[in-house]
């Protein structure tokens, strides 16, 4: 078997409202899609991480840089392709897009895997450990209203999340520290006190604003606090863990098992948060996952984009060992955006109906079909797709 073709469709379209997070507001919605075709016939697919014109870019890395260093070889190679590509990467890229790039690649490689050996992507690590997925759903994002709406919205969203059924909600922060404070006070009141929550500050704060953040959310009883200080901060991530009763996460911006290494070994997280789509695929995935429970540190994937990369983390998840084990380990959690998104909710032939199973069961099922399990709809790229 052989590549013959390595195809990048980036997605856009207008989203009903902008939102926000801590470091910008947006107004339309990205998916970067890698179509991998083979000689016989056999499609994979993955997904790279990366909005807008980042989304662009990766395409051209994809295309223009890694396609014509595959291009001919066997897609059951994925680990000699993998290390082929980042080794002529390495002086270019050992973080950041071409290693997005690389891990749409390596997903789609797997998939095709999947597809030959008829086995889901579970079963092609080693196995499931659970057959259902629990999902916590995350909102609350920031507009450009007062902070007295922000407040009021804040309260009402998180309480429709609980009821929705899902096990825990997030949210993000960035009005600044006293605002932000007043926001998670929020949140609680509209969940109660019986339910796990977790804010979200997209690494705005520096380490005193995140300790003055940190104290009311020990009050609060929040179950983490995500990506406090900037991610290069290992120090200031260590003091946070060391000084706070919340668990400290964080990871979604770390590259390779190199720099989940020196992540680790800085003792600085309480919850690991790798990207999938971004880090590496899921070769350098599964190597990072093994380095984080060597290191005795829980993970919770980052989850963000489309069906694809749900999907994805659905297998990884269901296939992730219980971490340190027991009869009634805490379980993975599928990390799951409740605000509009088509390019999860209507990219595939069969669709996942995340929601709607969480309304129905509390969790989701594994899919069992080959590969990641799941198909897009030709026809819906094409009515989505930019050029760049």
């Amino acid at each position: 078997m052989k590549i013959t073709a390595v195809i990048s469709h980036v997605l856009q379209t207008d989203m009903p409202e902008e939102l926000g997070y801590s470091q910008q507001y947006y107004a339309k919605r990205t998916a970067h899609l890698v179509e991998i075709r083979t000689d016989e016939g056999i499609t994979g697919w993955g997904e790279c991480f990366g909005p807008g014109n980042v989304a662009l870019a990766n395409k051209g890395i994809v295309e223009k840089v890694i396609a014509p260093m595959i291009l001919g070889r066997d897609p059951m190679d994925r680990d000699v392709i993998w290390h082929h590509v980042y080794n002529l990467l390495r002086d270019h890229g050992q973080k950041g897009m071409p290693m997005q790039a690389l891990s749409g690649v390596d997903i789609a490689l797997w998939d095709i895997a999947g597809k030959v050996a008829g086995l889901p992507l579970h079963k092609m690590i080693g196995g499931a450990h659970r057959d259902r997925v629990q999902v916590y759903g995350y909102g609350m994002m920031l507009k450009r209203e007062s902070v007295a709406d922000h407040v009021a919205r804040f309260a009402d969203e998180a309480a429709a999340i609980r009821d929705m059924g899902f096990v825990a909600t997030k949210m993000k922060v960035g009005l600044g520290p006293r605002d932000d404070v007043r926001l998670c006070q929020a949140v609680r009141r509209g969940i109660g006190d019986d339910f796990d929550f977790m804010v979200d500050a997209n690494h705005c704060y520096t380490t005193p604003d995140a300790f003055f953040v940190g104290r009311a959310l020990e009050e609060l009883g929040a179950y983490w606090f995500e990506e406090p200080v900037a991610p290069e901060d290992h120090d200031g991530y260590r003091e946070l863990r060391a000084g706070l009763r919340v668990n400290i996460s964080g990871g979604e911006a770390e590259f390779n098992r190199w720099g989940w290494r020196k992540l680790l070994e800085s003792r600085g997280l309480d919850i690991a948060q790798p990207e999938v789509c971004a880090l590496g695929g899921i070769s350098e995935y599964l190597r990072v996952l093994a380095l984080a429970h060597a290191h005795f540190t829980p993970v919770v994937n980052h989850v963000w984009g489309s069906a694809i990369a749900v999907a994805t983390n659905i297998q990884l998840l269901a296939a992730m060992p219980p971490l340190p084990g027991g009869l009634f380990p805490r379980e993975p959690w599928l990390e799951f955006d409740t605000t509009e998104n088509i390019f999860r909710d209507n990219l595939l032939s069969d669709p996942l109906d995340i929601q709607g199973q969480v309304a129905a069961h509390g969790s989701v099922a594994v899919p069992d079909a080959p590969g990641i399990g799941v198909a897009p709809d030709p026809a819906f790229i094409r009515a989505y797709a930019v050029d760049g």
